[in-house]
């Protein structure tokens, strides 16, 4: 699926950067009568939470999967693997062994089945954070490669890839333990955090 606004641009798919996916969310938003609740997987935490810099007023959650927020001037991750502009799924030899719990040879084969390589861009570029109201906006965490408790203890030590997250007002935890696709190896639980996490 491509959404909306980025159509122009999918002959050149090198060109969709980070911004262009969290403008086109942003659109989204505009376009709906009430708040929403943005759940992100992964990176797609980063789209999410540069969706609530920008609309403050129309978010009325984030749910990071296995995610947070990133700090102003971060990127997703600039050290994945490209080619010809685009970054597929990487081998499972790349990954650590935290990643990969549960995922079973079957369910890495469906896995691989559909992935589809990201623009380059997205995960290379900086996430630029303007608004400070960004921190009014609820979160919950879903923890699922490593626990909450580890995570709070990063906090507590003034970590620095928890900084960010540490200045949100509103963070709730949920301990969901597995790999790093919870949608593959926990479906069934993952829709149910998230749907709690709704409520």
């Amino acid at each position: 699926m491509t959404l909306p606004g980025l159509e122009s641009v999918d002959a050149d798919r090198s060109r969709i950067g980070l911004r262009e996916h969290i403008d086109a969310v942003v659109r989204l938003v505009d376009g709906l009568d009430e708040p929403v609740v943005l759940v992100g997987h992964s990176g797609g935490g980063a789209i999410a939470y540069g969706v609530a810099d920008r609309r403050p007023d129309r978010v009325a959650r984030i749910v990071y999967v296995d995610a947070g927020p990133l700090a102003d001037g971060q990127a997703i991750n600039d050290a994945l693997p490209v080619v010809d502009g685009e970054i597929p799924l990487p081998e499972w030899e790349e990954f650590d062994e935290a990643d990969l719990v549960d995922l079973d040879d079957e369910l890495r084969g469906a896995f691989r089945a559909r992935a589809v390589p990201q623009p380059a861009a997205v995960a290379n570029d900086p996430l630029v954070l303007h608004d400070e109201r960004r921190y009014d906006v609820p979160i919950t965490v879903i923890a699922c490669e490593f626990p909450s408790s580890v995570l709070q203890e990063y906090l507590a030590s003034d970590a620095p890839f928890t900084r960010e997250l540490s200045r949100v007002r509103q963070v709730d935890y949920v301990d969901l333990p597995t790999g790093h696709w919870p949608q593959f190896t926990k479906p069934v639980q993952l829709g149910q955090a998230i749907a709690a996490a709704i409520r």
